[in-house]
């Protein structure tokens, strides 16, 4: 089993920053890679980024590259999403999940790739 703990969310202005964190614990050697993901209320899950396990490879959704940056600290088992540009339209609960075998990258977006999940922490950007 796997325990992932979110942190780091907030009220925020637009424009303003907001770094998350996410922490595994458990039996985290077989990691492979994790990812975060949101879910504004009334809206579908979507994806966010995702990184490998040597963190060499990173994947962002189109809106969030260029604003999003994702990377961990295997040595902390912690991934981090840090979100600078923030917009209202940032405003979601933000989860983020682990990938305990290998995946082939795009399948790194879709949510039923991962097999554990964190219980979210709340983004709220204000106008």
């Amino acid at each position: 089993q796997v325990q992932l703990v979110e942190s780091g969310g907030g009220l925020v202005q637009a424009g303003g920053s907001l770094r998350l964190s996410c922490a595994a614990s458990g039996r985290t050697f077989t990691m492979y890679a994790m990812g975060w993901f949101r879910q504004a209320p009334g809206k579908e899950r979507e994806f966010v980024a995702a990184i490998n396990w040597s963190g060499r490879n990173t994947y962002y959704a189109d809106s969030m590259k260029g604003r999003f940056t994702i990377s961990r600290d295997n040595a902390k088992n912690t991934v981090y999403l840090q979100m600078n540009s923030l917009k209202p339209e940032d405003t979601a609960v933000y989860f983020c999940a682990l990938a305990q075998e290998y995946r082939y990258s795009s399948s790194l977006r879709s949510g039923p790739s991962y097999d554990y999940w964190g219980q979210g922490t709340q983004v709220t950007v204000s106008s």
